[in-house]
């Protein structure tokens, strides 16, 4: 029986001669109507450092598919720069793309009729948008991972994007001179890559490597090594043994590979935007996932690995010393890793990591041993009150002071808060609350990563609270909170809030609390105005009409049924 189970229907019969005549302008022989037709979503752009080396891995997948026995079909998708955006109103657009991704793969994949599709990514929203289409069109699938950037180097120490971004804050605060804020922007972005750090990049990466969506060690691998092209092209092989054999993606995606995936996140420090995109894939593919299951495993894994924002390390660190499969293993052999979960190998969970050590090696210290973690539970707390009494998501690694009740200095905007803190208007103990930056308010629920490191960079780090309905980078550390929701724009308690009021943000009790009375709260509720939209026309305006709460993934298709 012929593989194309689905290209067959435009390549097969005297009815499809015009289809494949058009398809031998692109390189069809005559043999080549039997093959599997395997879509190659290739999203390389000279937009961002994290998609320049992309190309060349998505000819090496090319390569790969066609001595596997596929006809290759590569089409383009899209991406937005973060980095570049951060602190923009382009920003906004930011988690919208993923949403445009994940429309524009299932589009071509659908659209073509095609049996698999290798999707290639590098910055943020290219991982979660191309899983989202993958669970939606549940053809044979994987993902290859662009790749993390080599770190910078500066007087001795490692640097990443984020480094820049603290530098600002430095140099606000008077701590460095412009000649240091300088070097520090020349060296910070070496060449191609993702973000360094544990960031959201290398988070998803790492989740999609758990889950069994993309090959072993492959997720922190270094764009530009040998071995990254290697195994886009050895990714190529394994899909169109995926097609043959029919291995699925909702086979792969169930609730043991996304508990997988929230285990490792914990182990690994990931990032804050990890809940967020894998509510949006667990929508997607019909699993049960809400914000208390990313609270109980946190219970249960520590933190294991010294890795940037607030450790040492780097993605390439880790992979140095075991990469995932490491980590994967220490989990496993303690009954916190599913092993009877599928990947798109064929194999088990436990079967990947046979020849993998139980305990990671001496010789290293980004991976710690199991008795000597970096925190005994992992990082990611969902708190709830009466300020989000549908969750919010706070990154508690590095805070020094997990519990801090102070006064509310109110702003409407990300650059509003950023200006009172280059400014020097700040005070230690405040608690900054950013509104109207949550999916639909905003819409698009930037990150505050400018705010966020210029309090870093100005020494405010572990002095300061901040809560928003916005987002953070995963390159946010410090007492900071987002994801607040209900957000402000639909009338959440995070728009009733003062100057002046106190706020208390007690992680260790998962408690997020406005400390007025439930009459005053009525009182502002009752005279609050919900606001003129932002936007009315165009992509932003769509998806501020479609867009869900952020504690269910904020997803644009929901309920639609």
């Amino acid at each position: 029986m012929p593989d194309n189970f689905r290209s067959q229907v435009v390549t097969q019969g005297v009815q499809r001669s015009p289809n494949r005549a058009m398809l031998r302008a692109v390189g069809f022989g005559d043999r080549d109507f039997t093959k599997p037709i395997v879509g190659i979503a290739n999203g390389y752009s000279t937009i961002t450092p994290c998609n320049m080396g992309l190309n060349q891995l998505a000819s090496r997948a090319e390569s790969g598919a066609k001595e596997a026995g596929a006809m290759p079909q590569m089409f383009g998708t899209i991406t937005i720069s973060d980095g570049i955006s951060m602190g923009t109103e382009g920003m906004k657009y930011s988690l919208v793309s993923r949403e445009v991704i994940a429309d524009s793969i299932e589009t071509v994949c659908n659209g073509q009729s095609m049996d698999g599709v290798l999707a290639i990514g590098g910055c943020d929203k290219n991982m979660p948008g191309a899983m989202i289409a993958i669970a939606r069109i549940n053809i044979p699938a994987i993902f290859v991972y662009g790749g993390t950037i080599k770190p910078g180097h500066h007087n001795g120490r490692d640097l990443t994007v984020v480094s820049s971004f603290e530098a600002v804050g430095q140099y606000s605060a008077g701590k460095i001179d412009e000649m240091e804020l300088q070097e520090v922007e020349r060296k910070a972005c070496p060449g191609a890559g993702s973000c360094g750090g544990m960031y959201t990049a290398n988070t998803m990466s790492s989740a999609f490597e758990v889950m069994g969506m993309s090959l072993p060690y492959s997720s922190t691998m270094a764009a530009e090594d040998a071995e990254k092209a290697d195994s886009a092209e050895k990714s190529a092989f394994v899909l169109v043994e995926a097609i043959k054999k029919q291995i699925l993606p909702r086979q792969i995606l169930t609730r043991q590979a996304f508990e997988n995936a929230i285990s490792v996140i914990m182990a690994v420090g990931g990032s804050t935007n990890a809940v967020l995109h894998l509510l949006a894939i667990a929508n997607a593919v019909g699993v049960e996932l809400n914000l208390d299951d990313f609270e109980t495993i946190r219970a249960k894994v520590p933190v294991l690995c010294d890795l940037k924002p607030s450790g040492r390390y780097v993605a390439n660190d880790l992979h140095k010393a075991g990469g995932i499969p490491q980590v994967m293993k220490m989990l496993l052999v303690r009954g916190l890793l599913h092993g009877d979960a599928l990947t798109v190998t064929g194999q088990t969970i436990a079967e990947v990591l046979t020849d993998v050590p139980e305990e990671p090696s001496p010789n290293q210290d980004v991976i710690r041993p199991w008795n000597n973690p970096m925190y005994a539970q992992g990082h990611l707390a969902i708190l709830r009150g009466n300020l989000a009494t549908e969750g919010a998501v706070a990154k508690i690694t590095g805070v020094k002071i997990p519990t801090m009740t102070g006064p509310a200095r109110v702003f409407e905007s990300e650059e509003a808060c950023l200006q009172a803190i280059l400014a020097g208007k700040i005070n230690r103990g405040d608690v900054l609350v950013i509104r109207y930056e949550g999916p639909k308010g905003g819409p698009g629920m930037r990150e505050m990563l400018a705010p966020t490191s210029a309090l870093i960079g100005a020494g405010l780090g572990d002095a300061v609270g901040l809560i928003t309905d916005g987002r953070f980078s995963g390159g946010t550390y410090g007492m900071v909170v987002g994801h607040v929701a209900p957000e402000a724009a639909v009338g959440g308690a995070i728009a009733l809030v003062e100057e002046g009021d106190s706020i208390t943000i007690d992680a260790p009790n998962r408690l997020l609390n406005l400390n007025v009375t439930d009459e005053e709260l009525q009182r502002r509720r009752a005279a609050w105005q919900p606001p003129t939209p932002r936007y009315t026309k165009g992509v932003l305006a769509k998806y501020a009409k479609l867009v869900s709460s952020s504690s269910v993934g904020a997803v644009t298709d929901l309920n639609l049924g």
